[in-house]
């Protein structure tokens, strides 16, 4: 097929997440290979999303595809109540990899099965049924993934069920806790649990959060946020969850974000990066207090492809690769490069406002006038910031336009000289933005 004809089957016969089909201009792609995709039509795109920040290790790794066909060779399914040589494999792995005393795991399909069930342990681990969760935060799109998820998409799937609490950031999107990270924290502290105490302490089985926010500003939190909150919810028996679908395996320069802060979660909620999304899954990794009150306890809950033999193939060898190519150390390394081109771009452009990143977990953000204020309103996005995700697919770097923000989300594997490329597209159309910029 040429590009039309890939774009019209597609469109005549599927749908289209988060879209409506008829407005959908879906990119044709007919191959991929490290930071790089095709089109049938011969171009060359940079990949500077990995996809849905997700294929860490870069496209097309002939190990992973090996380890999958090997897979299918030997065993393509076996239900969940089975034991196989891969699961018994891969569970081990990540027990070896995690932080702490992480050591079990529910394997799922995806991000938002697994917040989903996560859900289920925390309630039935601690038998009370409110969910904490923050505004600028983006969970899954099942059902109780999506009440979870703070960010404007879970406004046409409500209402929901009953038992979500919604909190704020430690970065409100108008306002500031405070000036310096200690001010916001300390203040952050007193308004958590105070918003504790209104539910009722004994009422809420977890806090969720995404250790550092993803698509909602890409926003580490501020320094001691975690020791903070982690203590504070020690305090009233809340477990801790950190969603880290996005923010995981190598994505900031650690394997896992939560171990820039010094905490270890009660539950870890991953997909994406955990098979570079070569094959669908996701998993639960719990600590041993957990795991232990589920050897007792039936847990409810159950799906069909649990520890799916080929996604967990995917997954060991996608682990394997991670960890002998470096790519978390070269994630680690290269967000001085990306945190420099970013300050060029503010110093040469009028439009953009600020950058950020860590390892390589990046955004831009877009300014429409010297005041300050971000080119789109909250939930909408302007004909400028659609003209230039246009322009940088044109000139052949794709990535996500969304509201004020331009992602930077590469594959694990780019080099320093592909990194300064990628920018060097980008650097070319703001010019863009420029134009509209009011001096």
């Amino acid at each position: 097929m040429n590009s039309q004809e890939m774009i019209d089957g597609c469109k005549k016969h599927t749908m289209y997440t988060w879209a409506a089909t008829g407005a959908v201009k879906p990119i044709p792609i007919e191959r991929a290979e490290g930071i790089y995709f095709y089109t049938p039509d011969g171009q060359k795109i940079i990949d500077f999303n990995s996809q849905l920040m997700s294929v860490n290790i870069g496209h097309g790794h002939p190990k992973v595809i090996q380890a999958i066909k090997d897979q299918a060779d030997e065993l393509c399914f076996a239900m969940p109540a089975s034991a196989t040589k891969v699961r018994a494999r891969t569970s081990k792995l990540l027990a070896e990899i995690c932080p702490g005393d992480i050591n079990t795991f529910f394997f799922t399909n995806g991000g938002a099965e697994s917040n989903e069930n996560a859900i289920k342990m925390a309630r039935q681990f601690t038998g009370r049924r409110k969910i904490l969760s923050r505004y600028r935060s983006y969970h899954g799109a099942t059902s109780g993934s999506m009440q979870m998820t703070g960010d404007p998409r879970r406004l046409p799937n409500e209402p929901g069920g009953i038992g979500f609490v919604k909190i704020m950031d430690p970065w409100p999107y108008n306002y500031s806790f405070g000036q310096t990270d200690e001010e916001i924290v300390k203040n952050y502290l007193i308004y958590l649990e105070e918003v504790i105490m209104y539910e009722g302490p004994d009422s809420i089985a977890a806090l969720f959060v995404e250790t550092i926010t993803g698509t909602n500003g890409v926003l580490p939190p501020p320094k001691g946020y975690f020791e903070g909150v982690r203590a504070l919810l020690d305090k009233y028996g809340i477990l801790l969850v950190c969603d880290e679908v996005m923010a995981g395996f190598g994505r900031s320069g650690k394997l896992f974000a939560f171990e820039h802060y010094g905490i270890v979660p009660d539950m870890v909620c991953m997909a994406k990066g955990l098979t570079s999304s070569y094959l669908p899954l996701g998993a639960v990794g719990m600590r041993d207090k957990i795991a232990a009150f589920f050897q007792d306890n039936v847990f409810m809950g159950g799906l069909t492809y649990n520890s799916h033999p080929m996604g967990l193939a995917a997954c060991e060898a996608n682990i394997q690769v991670m960890l002998e190519e470096k790519l978390v150390e070269n994630a680690a390394s290269l967000e001085s490069v990306m945190s420099e081109e970013m300050d060029l771009l503010i110093e040469k452009h009028p439009s953009v406002k600020a950058g950020r990143c860590k390892g390589l977990f990046g955004m831009l953000d877009i300014q429409k006038n010297s005041q300050g204020d971000l080119i789109a309103d909250y939930n909408t996005t302007p004909k400028a910031m659609a003209d230039l995700k246009s322009a940088l697919l044109e000139n052949g770097l794709f990535t996500f336009c969304r509201w004020s923000h331009i992602m930077c989300n590469p594959p694990l594997c780019i080099t320093e000289e592909q990194l300064r490329d990628a920018y060097a597209i980008i650097d070319k159309c703001l010019t863009i933005t420029d134009q509209v910029f009011e001096g």
